[in-house]
Formats: structure tokens, C-alpha cells, sequence
């Protein structure tokens, strides 16, 4: 092999590696500390979210979670008709957070930030920062709360403060689950070295 096409193939595998994870989730999502230690931006996001919001680290790595399991890339599942005939995704949800356009656009209008990107974690928690926050405010959610906090966050405002998810026993059951997972990373957070 000539020594062009090994710096290729060396630049190549270099590339692949680096730039905060790529669209490739971390290794081992039941562990806070080894997200952390895996993806030392995350946590330099998450932090800066949390002074910035208020909002816990765990709340927002419990609802980033299952949002979208720290995909950066992270989009719904396409609809299809007569099980073969593809309709479009089944919403604009996208990122790290799963922010919809339109609320998106709405952060970035109230933030100043026309160049976030729902695919870069800073970004992205900065959203679900404000997100919470604002739900906080105008609803009263604590921000400690990841349960109430994960279904205003899934069911918008709106949908909150009308009881929307008290239909959908689903929904209920994947709140409950944030709120275990929130508990779980706060405490494997609290003994986790890349925390210091």
C-alpha cells in the first residue's frame, strides 16, 4: 500500500473517531458515569445548562435518554400507508432532544440563537434547559421534577395544563421510567470521579 492511500485510510479512521461521538450513541446508557467519561462534552454541556437553567444534570441526561438514547441524529420513525407506501416521519422531532421545528425556531427567536443545531449537545441541552425552565415558570413544575417535567416536555405546555397524558397510560409508564432513570444518575453522579 503507498504511503498517500495509508495517510488516506489514517485520516479517514481519525475523522470517523472524533468530533464528540458522531452520530453513535454512548456505550452503556444505564451508566451515567461512563456517558460522561465516554463523552467528556456532554458533560461541560450538561453542566452549563444547569447553571445557566437550573435545570439537574440528571433530569436532563434522564429526559435526553429517552428521547433519543443521545443520538445526535435522532429522528421518528417514517409512517407508511398499506404497509409498504412511506408518508413522511411521523413528526419534525430531531436531535439530541427531540425538539419539533416549530419549537425550535421558537427557542432560537427568544434565545438569539439562529445557529444552534438540534444535532450538537450544547445546543440541544441549552433547549431542554430553557424548555424546563419555562415550564417551571409558567406551570410551576420543579425542576428537580423529572417526571412532570418529562410530560410537559412530550406533551407541550398546552397538553400539560389540560391532563392530555392521563390518557395515554403509555405515556404515564415512560414517565415513571425517566423519573427512575433521573434517580438512578443522580446517584451514580454523586460518586462518579469525572464529576469532581
Amino acid at each position: 500500500m503507498s504511503r498517500f492511500f495509508r495517510a488516506l485510510v489514517i485520516v479517514l479512521l481519525a475523522a470517523s473517531c472524533g468530533g464528540g461521538g458522531g452520530t453513535s450513541a454512548p456505550r452503556n446508557l444505564d451508566d451515567a458515569c461512563s456517558i460522561l467519561q465516554q463523552r467528556p462534552g456532554y458533560l461541560r454541556a450538561f453542566r452549563a445548562a444547569e447553571r445557566k437553567w437550573g435545570v439537574p444534570v440528571h433530569v436532563q441526561m434522564a429526559s435526553m435518554y429517552q428521547e433519543s438514547k443521545f443520538k445526535s441524529d435522532a429522528r421518528t420513525p417514517f409512517r407508511y400507508t398499506l404497509g409498504v407506501i412511506p408518508m413522511g416521519r411521523q413528526s419534525s422531532a430531531y436531535g439530541y432532544s427531540q425538539a419539533l421545528n416549530g419549537t425550535w425556531e421558537e427557542y432560537q427567536q427568544d434565545q438569539r440563537k439562529f445557529r444552534a443545531k438540534r444535532n450538537d449537545i450544547s445546543d440541544a441541552t441549552d433547549f431542554m434547559g430553557w424548555y424546563m425552565a419555562e415550564s417551571n415558570r409558567r406551570l410551576g413544575i420543579s425542576l428537580a421534577d423529572a417526571r412532570n417535567q418529562y410530560l410537559a416536555y412530550h406533551e407541550g405546555r398546552t397538553g400539560f395544563s389540560r391532563g392530555t397524558y392521563n390518557s395515554k397510560a403509555w405515556l404515564l409508564r415512560v414517565a415513571d421510567e425517566v423519573a427512575s432513570r433521573s434517580v438512578t444518575y443522580q446517584g451514580q453522579l454523586a460518586r462518579c470521579p469525572v464529576r469532581r
